[in-house]
């Protein structure tokens, strides 16, 4: 939830303090006349050109409804100490004062936050030229810290993973990056304070989509691993999960299975994430009736049919949830895995279940929408319409394959339809 380490704001190229005191006297000034929907649309266009429309609405309704719950509080209301606050947590700090330290570092050059924040920039582009040259500059840096909320060292940088959102990139040579730092003598158990604290570099790597995406995920753990990083470093991936549970939870099954490989230890739920039918089997006893279900919908959305195919002989119910109506389908569907979509069918799944995003049997629609495989999410689609499963009479015009397919169960293609939580911004 807004505001968090990862949702931070860039800072425009050639931020000042003065600037950001006039910013909180004007966002007082709109609080005062009840248009802070207004100024919050005003500064983000401002500040994030380059974004595409929509992260830019999504940025605004943040900040507006974080700076409506700031500063229209009963006790008090529309406070300039509060404007600043909001300003503060939008950029990742967690108070004016820190805010204001980091924006009169960057006033001069020669500051070890300006270092950081170049250091930072060159990882993420990729530029080793640059971080070498900054690191000999500034000998220091290589075990410093980030002014901003995370506290991130310099390698925590590479995982893309925590730290500011806008900065979560993954370069081809990832892995070279990281083994610079390492062999510059970076610390490979490092903790940043993101997702409850503790995460190293490790664990955020491993759990972390644009390293996945670009290729780089398993080059850089291995880097990390050869220089000692530990797979059972106690919440290295935050949120008190083990790093194959982790892996899986964040959508890494490749990186979820290396670090099996490497020794991190397996409750029932990352094996049937991973295919391990015969480690379900061995922990299946001991194994609480939750827990068993949740590993039957995580060996479903890893595409694990077998592991599927035994919990379910097992007794455990096929549409069993933990109270969000996100059965074993859902899993299966969103993963694009026919043949486990099928068995759960063949087994009484029920399309009909509702999540807090719509119907269980529409779900290969959004995900036809969001980068599924559009032949296997047609493939999905056609098997929930024989189990029964309704198509909705509008949907928001995905492809050509995949419309045509909706238009046989009466579903129109509309381009004022929007999918859920990516409705224009309307102020």
């Amino acid at each position: 939830m807004f505001p968090n380490p990862q949702d931070a704001l860039p800072l425009p190229p050639r931020p000042n303090l003065e600037q950001y005191r006039k910013l909180a006297k004007d966002l007082v000034k709109t609080c005062q006349s009840g248009s802070i929907a207004a100024w919050a649309d005003r500064w983000m266009a401002s500040l994030l050109t380059t974004w595409e429309r929509k992260s830019v609405d999504r940025a605004a309704t943040q900040v507006e409804e974080f700076a409506i719950k700031t500063l229209t509080r009963a006790e008090r209301r529309c406070v300039l100490a509060d404007a600043q606050f909001v300003l503060a947590r939008a950029h990742g700090f967690l108070s004016w004062p820190a805010f204001a330290t980091h924006l009169d570092a960057l006033a001069h050059s020669d500051t070890e936050t300006t270092a950081f924040e170049a250091a930072a920039e060159a990882i993420v582009r990729g530029d080793e030229a640059t971080l070498q040259q900054l690191l000999r500059e500034h000998p220091g840096l290589i075990r410093a810290r980030s002014t901003r909320e995370h506290r991130a060292t310099l390698l925590h940088y590479v995982s893309a993973n925590g730290v500011e959102g806008y900065r979560q990139k993954s370069p081809r040579n990832a892995a070279r990056m990281t083994q610079l730092l390492l062999t510059a003598g970076a610390d490979v158990e490092a903790e940043a304070d993101v997702y409850g604290g503790g995460c190293t570099a490790l664990g955020l790597v491993a759990t972390s989509s644009p390293p996945r995406d670009a290729g780089v995920q398993i080059p850089v753990i291995q880097v990390l691993l050869d220089h000692g990083a530990q797979v059972e470093h106690p919440n290295l991936a935050g949120n008190n999960h083990g790093a194959v549970y982790a892996c899986l939870a964040n959508g890494c099954p490749e990186a979820a299975h290396y670090l099996a490989e490497h020794g991190a230890q397996l409750d029932i739920v990352g094996a049937a994430g991973i295919g391990r039918r015969d480690v379900v089997e061995r922990l299946f006893e001991q194994a609480d009736p939750e827990t068993r279900e949740r590993a039957l919908r995580y060996a479903a959305g890893f595409g694990q049919l077998e592991a599927t195919r035994f919990l379910l002989e097992r007794g455990i119910p096929v549409d069993a949830h933990s109270g969000d109506g996100e059965t074993a389908l859902f899993y299966a569907i969103l993963g694009d895995h026919v043949e486990v979509v099928r068995l759960l069918l063949e087994r009484g799944a029920q399309p009909g279940a509702r999540t807090r995003y719509g119907v269980v049997g529409q779900a290969p629609i959004w995900r036809a929408g969001h980068g599924g495989n559009p032949d296997r999410c047609a493939e999905i689609i056609e098997a929930l319409m024989a189990a029964g499963a309704e198509a909705p009479d509008r949907h928001p015009p995905i492809n050509e394959k995949i419309d045509a397919l909706l238009s046989r169960y009466g579903s129109v293609a509309d381009p004022t339809r929007y999918w859920h939580g990516e409705e224009p911004r309307n102020t």
